[in-house]
């Protein structure tokens, strides 16, 4: 059987949201009103970690200073955003995580509700060439962002039928695969219950509590 290894992104394999961190990131870059975006990009994030956003709304709000800026500021910003804040969050144990089921064959893809600009290059730092995130509308004169989600947004129940879509590409489906997926949230809950085996990974109070008494495992990744 086909063993396949998910993994959520943020406070799963980094210790941070690297989408707040984004944001944080272009109010120092000058790109948004501090005060307004600080406000309202805090505003969301307690949404999210109450299972309350909601994601296309956020995705607009998220990606407006990118759509604003262009390709090519956004990309140049997004490289020193991986150099000052990404890099020294990618963790030695998150990575040997990682690389341990490479060794042990398995596919190994990261399913984010982070959106693919923000996470491409992350990805690619740990070595992973399989991403499912928030995937970007593109302007079809302009070619770049438009602020809009395309297809179905890999959140919540979403990131069930991203995966879905994933494996059907490949020829394969839920009862051909052995499943691993690692995650922090108890937004993830319905990927966790589709999984073969599901490890709540430095999770939250919820999702913790829900992992004991289902008999979870449990790893706190960054001690």
């Amino acid at each position: 059987m086909i063993r396949i290894a998910l993994f959520d992104l943020d406070h799963t394999l980094l210790p941070i949201d690297s989408d707040h961190a984004w944001g944080e990131f272009t109010i120092a870059r000058g790109w948004v009103d501090p005060v307004e975006f600080k406000s309202r990009n805090d505003d969301f994030y307690a949404q999210y970690q109450a299972g309350t956003l909601d994601v296309h709304a956020y995705v607009r709000f998220a990606t407006a200073a990118i759509c604003r800026q262009g390709a090519i500021s956004s990309i140049a910003a997004h490289a020193d955003f991986m150099r000052d804040s990404v890099q020294k969050a990618i963790k030695p144990q998150a990575l040997a995580l990682v690389q341990e089921h490479q060794r042990l064959g398995d596919t190994v893809a990261i399913v984010t509700a982070t959106n693919e600009f923000v996470t491409r290059p992350i990805a690619q730092a740990f070595g992973v060439s399989e991403l499912i995130a928030v995937e970007l509308e593109r302007d079809a004169h302009a070619g770049w962002y438009t602020g809009a989600i395309r297809g179905v947004p890999s959140f919540r129940e979403g990131k069930v039928t991203r995966v879905e879509q994933w494996l059907q590409a490949r020829g394969l489906a839920w009862d051909g695969v052995h499943t691993t997926f690692y995650s922090d949230s108890i937004n993830d809950l319905p990927l966790l219950e589709k999984a073969t085996v599901p490890v709540a990974t430095n999770p939250d109070a919820r999702l913790r509590a829900l992992a004991v008494a289902r008999g979870w495992r449990i790893l706190d990744l960054f001690g």
